[in-house]
């Protein structure tokens, strides 16, 4: 299910994919008969739709925030991380699949790769209810760089996406529904600032979940679970960790400010 879901090229044909193959897979759970685990080779890179175009960071467009142009640019963008962190959350099940773990582990991706599933959804209704859509600018193409960097690491995977890619989601993602709750009497700014609110309290799980099973497999290998963090971080994560941070979420999510805060210094 998780190499048919990246091998899925068109964006909502993904995520319709994706929440239809999590319901089945709680479905089963929920009857008490766990759907086999079974092995399957992930693609390198996940199949993504022709547009939109995919450019080195610093080509991308700035826009100002204040104005309609610069808050489609940001529901584009926010979008364009929901769709990679679809396939991301994929991806760990059947990348690291001869890791023996508990099948609570892929209870938690699964219902993460349905969240992000429906995130996209949601920013891909405001952006047509804007007069745009999802493919109609340019986006980042350093997004998977993350899985590529951290396919032959496990821990690596957990300590880079989840603890410190989606972690500073909790920090940006305050200031952006602000940016949203400024146009009065706006429907879709209205609807966008929902729709990020739903992101915003869904993705603490998704963080909580990296760092709850980064613990794991630190206890088994008799780790250090903050000295083996800076160390993946350092080694798989290229520059040093923004303040400000969100710390409140952040400790929420199971991430205590030694694991960070030593990170932003380098």
């Amino acid at each position: 299910m998780a190499v048919a879901v990246l091998t899925t090229a068109n964006a909502k044909e993904k995520c319709a994919l994706s929440r239809a193959c999590a319901k089945k897979w709680f479905a089963a759970r929920a009857a008490g008969t766990p759907l086999p685990l079974g092995r399957a080779t992930p693609p390198d890179q996940p199949a993504r739709p022709a547009q939109p175009a995919l450019l080195d960071p610093r080509e991308v467009p700035k826009r100002k925030p204040g104005t309609a142009e610069g808050r489609i640019a940001i529901l584009h963008a926010v979008a364009h991380i929901e769709l990679n962190a679809v396939d991301l959350h994929w991806d760990i099940i059947p990348r690291f699949a001869e890791t023996p773990m508990p099948i609570g582990f892929y209870d938690d991706w699964v219902k993460s790769a349905d969240e992000e599933s429906k995130h996209f959804n949601l920013l891909s209704d405001c952006l047509e209810q804007m007069g745009s859509h999802y493919g109609a600018l340019a986006a980042h193409a350093g997004m998977w760089r993350a899985a590529e960097d951290t396919a032959t690491d496990f821990m690596g995977r957990l300590a880079v996406v989840p603890m410190v890619l989606e972690a500073r989601g909790l920090d940006v993602t305050p200031s952006m529904i602000e940016i949203f709750k400024r146009p009065q009497n706006d429907p879709a700014a209205s609807a966008a600032v929902d729709a990020l609110n739903v992101i915003y309290a869904e993705e603490v799980h998704h963080v909580a979940y990296g760092s709850k099973w980064f613990h794991f497999l630190c206890g088994r290998e008799n780790l250090d679970p903050k000295d083996a963090f800076h160390e993946l971080v350092q080694r798989y994560f290229h520059g040093a960790l923004k303040p400000p941070f969100n710390e409140e979420k952040r400790a929420e999510a199971g991430l205590p400010p030694d694991f960070y805060w030593p990170l932003s210094e380098r």
